[in-house]
């Protein structure tokens, strides 16, 4: 539901701005190529969530920024140092204490589960390294993505999952937010982004997502202050500032 409400709004802009026909001039390649990328995402993650404990699955699938910057080296035309490294390592340790406060149970029935949130974490990073490499495709493309992965997703919802429509209004309310933000608007500055800035200290920066979140969690009063916020804050900071450094000596 969220894709769909992505993608609509996103269709909306396109159709209003005029800018309708790029879309027709986009190769199905680049189209299955950036449903592929938003739909097997998600599609890993949330089945890594069902098939293995929820803070080690979401451990391992944060990988995804420190992969983002290791596979930019791959590219002809980025310098990757070692201070993007180590600015990433820094800010997956915060992330990880952040996630896992301090304690995890890696269980051996659940390897299917960790695989899969491996398989996130590369398919995503390497959703988005390549597609600094499509640099000329438009950003509206991303609307015909975030269609895509809606009906796809709806057949997986279909498939494998138990049907719960949201009951109050603070459950669709949910939904919409989603759709036009973090499932929706985030995609389109996220193809602008890895397009367009520093795809090493793009993906390092990534490490502040959780810990946002965990502040408007503090925020709304759902979780509370505790001293991995604290270490987790100051490692992701960390970690940013080093790769930042590391950015500007190469400019």
């Amino acid at each position: 539901m969220s894709f769909a409400i992505g993608g609509a709004l996103g269709l909306g802009w396109v159709i209003v701005t005029g800018d309708s026909r790029s879309l027709g001039r986009v190769s199905w390649k680049i189209y299955f190529f950036g449903t592929a990328g938003l739909f097997g995402y998600h599609f890993f993650y949330f089945s890594a969530l069902r098939l293995a404990p929820a803070a080690e699955a979401g451990l391992i699938a944060y990988l995804w920024p420190l992969l983002i910057v290791l596979f930019s080296g791959l590219l002809p035309s980025e310098r990757l140092k070692s201070g993007h490294i180590i600015g990433g390592v820094i800010g997956f340790a915060g992330a990880a204490i952040l996630i896992t406060q301090g304690g995890t149970s890696f269980e051996a029935g659940a390897m299917f589960g960790y695989g899969s949130a491996l398989l996130c974490a590369v398919i995503w990073a390497s959703y988005s390294v390549l597609s600094r490499k499509l640099g000329g495709t438009p950003t509206s493309s991303v609307a015909v993505f975030c269609l895509a992965t809606s009906v796809l997703s709806g057949i997986a919802h279909l498939g494998l999952e138990t049907t719960v429509w949201p009951n109050e209004a603070i459950g669709w309310l949910a939904v919409i937010g989603l759709g036009v933000g973090p499932v929706g608007s985030a995609f389109f500055v996220w193809d602008i982004g890895v397009k367009r800035g520093d795809i090493q200290l793009l993906g390092v920066a990534s490490y502040a997502a959780p810990l946002l979140s965990t502040f408007v969690l503090v925020i709304a009063g759902v979780a509370g202050l505790t001293g991995a916020l604290f270490v987790a804050s100051g490692l992701i900071t960390l970690g940013a500032v080093i790769a930042a450094r590391a950015s500007r000596s190469e400019a």
